[in-house]
């Protein structure tokens, strides 16, 4: 479990960014070969608009991480959190160290990015994508992501996590993201099987269904288990859903200056 562990803790900046290289080549491959909805669209520029997201959430994940380097000094220093008050096998305590950050970092903070209004508008950025696929797990408002870290960073803290149960959970959590965007066809009894534990495929896809109350539900990223247990969970017919958000022109999906200016337009509706 040492070696394990110290593998993931010593990652170089170009080997995180081959993950992302090597999953979502890998999800392009499912899109090309096992497509869930055919859609007509020009997917080059369409990548091209969502990788410009990616290019602000890279740049925002690089000013966290000379915080981050900080807090974990701190949290090595003092022993503070979760896990130096308790004694239990390493490879328990990795498990619980993902399941408070799924829990706070991706369920809780998504959750209220959906009901507070001032960051559902940060957050309607990545619902605006009218044709979801594996580049729209890159697709984030630079506040929204800047909401994200600082949740991450605050289960880090009350956790009292090592680093290297952080990038475990950072591998996954890129993994998780783009397969369950990825526009691709999973066996229906399969998915419903995945989705029992993990966020499926499917599952997720609900999440961006145009109008609520689909919209308000499957918070979770890695594990199901937090939309069974706070009863924000919806599994349904894949066929019904459709892409975008009910209040804006789905024409605007792929105007980066708009998307921008979206939390600060005033115009613009949220339904609260």
């Amino acid at each position: 479990m040492e070696s394990f562990l110290a593998f993931f803790e010593n990652l170089t900046n170009l080997q995180k960014l081959g993950w992302i290289f090597i999953v979502m080549s890998f999800c392009f491959f499912l899109e090309y070969g096992l497509p869930l909805v055919k859609m007509e669209y020009n997917k080059m520029k369409h990548v091209g608009i969502n990788l410009i997201f990616l290019a602000f959430t890279i740049t925002i994940n690089a000013l966290f991480g000379i915080a981050t380097v900080g807090i974990f000094n701190w949290i090595g220093e003092t022993q503070f959190g979760l896990l130096n008050w308790i004694n239990l096998p390493l490879w328990m305590e990795l498990i619980i160290g993902i399941m408070i950050l799924d829990l706070v970092a991706q369920y809780w903070v998504h959750y209220l990015l959906h009901k507070i209004k001032w960051m559902w508008k940060l957050h309607m950025v990545h619902h605006s994508d009218t044709h979801v696929d594996v580049t729209t797990g890159t697709r984030h408002h630079p506040g929204d992501y800047i909401m994200r870290e600082v949740f991450a960073l605050g289960a880090v803290v009350v956790a009292g996590l090592p680093f290297a149960f952080y990038m475990v959970y950072r591998i996954m959590t890129v993994f998780t993201t783009y397969i369950t965007h990825a526009n691709w066809e999973i066996p229906l009894g399969l998915d419903k099987v995945i989705s029992y534990v993990f966020i499926s495929p499917n599952m997720h896809k609900f999440h961006h269904h145009f109008e609520r109350p689909w919209t308000d539900t499957n918070f979770g990223n890695i594990f199901s288990i937090w939309d069974r247990m706070f009863g924000t969970l919806t599994y349904d017919d894949p066929s019904k859903i459709k892409y975008g958000l009910d209040v804006l022109d789905d024409a605007t999906d792929e105007d980066v200056m708009f998307q921008l200016k979206i939390p600060f337009d005033k115009n613009i509706k949220t339904d609260y």
